[in-house]
């Protein structure tokens, strides 16, 4: 029989259409889509052996794949052999094979057919790139897990298949993880951190999905008749980290959880749900697990409300800087100053508590750290201007920076439109940073230090952080938390014994030290006595607007 030529162009046009859908190089349809043509062909079986590279290739460990066979035996010995080379070093060799006993392919038959494994050597090529590009969007290749924005993804998809109200969804915040990184070595601690989150994984089905939000933080999705099983395992696994001897590190979570209902309308309703009860056992109630429920309601609502009145409270400016003195306490004159941020918003002045954990929990409050830092450079430049004596000032970043490659060039940007001397700036970052974020961090201490700016550890002693953290940055001042001033039912004793040692610390490996809380005389004798004379706290000043800081400045000395 003639090749039939408008049989073939239509079968190639109709396999062209098809393979344009398909989503990996392994997809069961590609069979279906090439069988007209391997029928004109007379092509038995197709498939092919992919190699890592040539090296797998001589050792003959590849993965084989046979994308199309009509059943009938084959002749082993009549077949054509393609091997093609990616530019990544990867090979294909695809071999095709006429059936036992057919007649031998003609010089045009051999011709299309080469043409043919040209096509599905780029279709293959093509779903492949895919799929990488598909596994680098939406895969954490530390944790070997999803991320969220598959995570996202695939719970829009529930939500618009109406199944959504099976699920429960878990966001938890891993405790303590420097202390493991500490323990085990950094290395190992990623280790443990994706051995846990792959055993939580392996607890579950294949439509339950784990993911990575970011640092230690991660998200469950599951079907609520697992919630027992995973709030067990969240408040507590042993997890090996030396398969030699066996030992073991405690791995535990603060855990948000909620019970989605069939009324959300979107992944973001979820979110904002699970993110409250996450913030609430963290912060807040201080547990291991809290569940949203219809208390939290009027709290995402206020949130959703503060969030969006945002963008304009930023082009009114109606976030003012109040200064909080810093105060040496040899002679008791103001050394510096803290940058605190207030609202202004209809004639009233919003606490800070009310709105900062709720810019916390997206980007806003990197804008708001910026709009900081741009208000106080102008109030230094001014104060310059006007032959004022000023002293250094120092403003807080959240840890939502880390990540930025762009972050010391923004800061420094600011600080030099204004030609403010880089002595008298200073960059607090909170010592909760988690060992996750640690490079990152290290890139920003070491470029602030370079620039000749000063980096601050913010509230050291109420975090997880080892004291690695202090040993391997170069920070310029430790400032320790309030919580150490506390006279507790038989513990003020021990809050300052560890007081003590940690100023003994900093000043050994050379830090500035300073206290904040500072409230009563006795707070300031036992810092002066442990030889620490920087404090900050409401017995020298409350944080003042910016007209009453001048008049500070303007006297400089504190009547004590």
């Amino acid at each position: 029989m003639d090749f039939d030529s408008g049989a073939y162009a239509k079968a190639l046009d109709e396999f062209l259409m098809a393979m344009e859908q398909i989503p990996s190089h392994d997809h069961p349809a590609i069979g279906e889509n090439m069988k007209k043509l391997c029928q004109l062909l007379r092509m038995a079986k197709v498939k092919v052996v992919f190699y890592e590279n040539t090296l797998k290739e001589q050792l003959n460990q590849g993965d084989e794949l046979v994308f199309y066979t009509s059943g009938e035996p084959v002749d082993e010995h009549r077949i054509y052999i393609e091997r093609e080379v990616t530019g990544g070093g990867n090979v294909a060799c695809y071999t095709v094979y006429q059936a036992a006993g057919d007649k031998d392919w003609t010089e045009d038959e051999l011709n299309h057919i080469k043409v043919f494994v040209k096509m599905v050597f780029v279709f293959n090529g093509r779903a492949r790139v895919m799929n990488i590009a598909e596994k680098m969007m939406f895969f954490d290749r530390d944790m070997g897990i999803h991320n969220l924005s598959y995570f996202m993804n695939q719970m829009g998809k529930l939500i618009g298949r109406g199944v959504i109200e099976k699920y429960g969804i878990v966001y938890f915040n891993l405790k303590g993880f420097s202390t493991v990184n500490a323990q085990v070595g950094r290395e190992r601690g990623t280790e443990v951190m994706r051995s846990f989150m792959h055993r939580l994984q392996g607890m579950l089905s294949k439509e339950e999905i784990v993911g990575r939000i970011g640092g230690d933080n991660f998200i469950c999705l599951f079907y609520k008749e697992n919630l027992e099983k995973v709030k067990k395992y969240l408040q507590g696994t042993g997890i090996v980290y030396d398969e030699e001897t066996g030992e073991k590190v405690l791995v535990s979570a603060s855990a948000g959880y909620y019970m989605i209902p069939n009324t959300v309308q979107s992944p973001l309703d979820v979110m904002d749900c699970v993110s409250v009860a996450v913030n609430i056992a963290k912060n807040i109630a201080k547990e291991p697990f809290v569940f949203f429920d219809d208390t939290m309601k009027e709290h995402v609502r206020e949130s959703k409300e503060i969030e969006s009145l945002f963008p304009n409270a930023v082009r009114n400016e109606e976030f003012k800087v109040y200064y909080q003195p810093k105060v040496m306490l040899k002679d008791y004159r103001l050394s510096g100053a803290e940058a605190l941020c207030r609202w202004e918003h209809n004639g009233e002045l919003m606490p800070p508590y009310k709105f900062i954990p709720v810019f916390e929990q997206s980007k806003i409050i990197c804008t708001l750290d910026f709009y900081m830092l741009e208000h106080v450079c102008r109030d230094l430049r001014r104060w310059m201007d006007e032959g004022k004596k000023v002293v250094k000032v120092s403003v807080n970043f959240s840890r939502r920076h880390l990540g930025d490659m762009d972050l010391l060039e923004r800061i420094l940007a600011i600080v030099n439109r204004y030609q403010i001397p880089h002595e008298y700036i200073e960059i607090e970052l909170t010592e909760t940073t988690t060992d996750v974020d640690f490079k990152d961090l290290r890139r920003i201490v070491f470029g602030l230090q370079q620039e000749g700016i000063s980096a601050s550890v913010d509230d050291f002693g109420i975090g997880y952080s080892s004291l690695n953290l202090i040993r391997e940055l170069p920070w310029n001042v430790l400032k320790i938390d309030k919580s150490f001033l506390e006279e507790k039912d038989n513990g003020a004793s021990q809050n300052y014994l560890v007081l003590k040692h940690i100023i003994a610390m900093a000043q050994d490996m050379g830090l500035e030290c300073i206290v904040e809380g500072v409230e009563t005389e006795e707070h300031v004798r036992i810092l002066k006595e442990n030889n620490c004379f920087l404090a900050q706290g409401f017995y020298f000043d409350r944080p003042l607007p910016r007209e009453e800081f001048e008049k500070r400045l303007s006297q400089m000395q504190y009547s004590v």
